[in-house]
């Protein structure tokens, strides 16, 4: 079955995504032709390949918004019964090399983040995969203290980077920025810059935001929503 041309401006985009509220994974799977998978464990990023079929997505893997024309970013997140994220959010792969001299203002993770389309699903795994319903769109820009503690956790974990201790940089850094392994498997490696500032090599790094960040915007959004609706 053929996807959906990508929405052409955004209002188009957030209908297609108020579409899908209420619906399970299993109606969209059928909707698109596709199977659903036993379980997430070998089919990590069925969800969210799913979710950009039916809205059109064309960016892929590239290191780019998920909608460039568009300027948004597409997150889909599993919650739990109470709308708490179950997990950190990846938002890209961490630069290891040539970063000397790179700004908030021009990285890559400014850009992904500077408007983002998020995409609440079901998460609990009480909840058979084709049987999870997914939830209401929230179109996103970080206000100016929210893009503040995201520049300020970045430039500390750059500054590391620059500095050859990325081996030392663990989940615990960051209020709400953390730089994690990002890898299929423990035997991919990069380069990167060593302790003496020689090329080394470590496994690939991404930025994930943490579970008290999103769970933060998506509480502000939806209370906001029900305040508006009295």
């Amino acid at each position: 079955m053929k996807a959906p041309s990508p929405p052409h401006n955004k209002q188009l985009l957030l209908e297609r995504a108020d579409a899908l509220a209420g619906l399970t994974l299993g109606e969209l799977a059928a909707m698109a032709g596709q199977q659903v998978p036993r379980d997430l464990r070998r089919h990590k990023g069925w969800i969210g390949q799913l979710i950009e079929w039916h809205l059109g997505a064309s960016a892929g893997s590239k290191p780019e918004q998920d909608f460039p024309d568009l300027g948004i970013e597409l997150k889909t997140i599993p919650i739990d019964p109470f709308g708490k994220p179950l997990e950190t959010t990846f938002v890209c792969v961490a630069p290891l090399v040539g970063v000397s001299g790179l700004t908030w203002e021009h990285s890559n993770i400014r850009n992904k983040l500077s408007r983002v389309l998020w995409i609440p699903v079901e998460g609990s795994r009480t909840i058979p995969l084709a049987e999870r319903r997914v939830g209401m769109p929230l179109l996103w820009s970080p206000s100016r203290e929210e893009e503040a503690l995201l520049r300020q956790d970045w430039e500390e974990l750059m500054d590391m980077i620059v500095l050859g201790e990325v081996e030392q940089i663990t989940a615990r850094h960051g209020q709400v920025l953390q730089l994690r392994p990002k890898a299929a498997n423990g035997q991919a490696l990069t380069r990167a810059i060593g302790h003496d500032g020689e090329p080394t090599l470590t496994r690939p790094r991404g930025f994930y935001l943490k579970i008290a960040f999103t769970h933060a915007l998506l509480r502000n959004y939806y209370a906001g929503m029900g305040q508006a609706a009295n």
